[in-house]
């Protein structure tokens, strides 16, 4: 008799466990780690001594993956010049755009650009701005080119919260672009 109470209670609460739910707060939860949508990136090289500025872009209407992109652009630049560099990155799937490259600079914590010339001796690349922890961010910068040649030159956007450490491995790519390079 004591054995069947026991079960009767046990399946008593195991059916009211079963049909009890969590009250949906209804708000939606979205995680704060997600990658941008990136469909476009100029660079902006501003020559050292005379001021000209070449600017080299990107776009892809669709982001990444789907239809090819409508513009990859070939860096020329000169040999051994110096040049100020900026970097511009849109969203432009929507309308207006999204200016993204604002929100790294609010987010200079959570990001960090990557230059990677290959081969190496094309380009030289210095960090001209740093977030609050003083690692560098990659906005602007001084590119150096070196002595003439051709290769390519890897520009990623490295979406990095939390783990941000001034280096390029933790993280995902918001961006990962690999242009022409050419110095004459």
């Amino acid at each position: 008799m004591k054995l069947n109470r026991k079960l009767s209670f046990c399946a008593l609460f195991g059916l009211a466990a079963l049909f009890t739910q969590c009250k949906d707060s209804g708000e939606e939860i979205t995680p704060d780690d997600e990658n941008e949508l990136i469909t476009s990136v100029t660079l902006n090289f501003k020559e050292a001594g005379t001021g000209t500025v070449s600017s080299f872009s990107f776009k892809d209407a669709d982001g990444d993956g789907g239809n090819a992109p409508t513009r990859f652009d070939t860096i020329s630049l000169k040999a051994n010049a110096e040049y100020a560099l900026t970097i511009e990155f849109m969203d432009e799937s929507k309308s207006p755009a999204d200016n993204i490259t604002e929100e790294i600079a609010k987010e200079s914590d959570e990001h960090l650009i990557v230059f990677t010339p290959s081969p190496a001796s094309l380009l030289t690349y210095t960090y001209g701005d740093k977030d609050d922890k003083n690692f560098p961010i990659g906005l602007t910068g001084t590119a150096k080119a070196g002595a003439a040649g051709a290769g390519t030159l890897k520009v990623q956007l490295r979406h990095q919260p939390g783990d941000k450490n001034g280096t390029p491995a933790p993280g995902s790519d918001d961006a990962n672009l690999e242009f022409v390079l050419q110095v004459k």
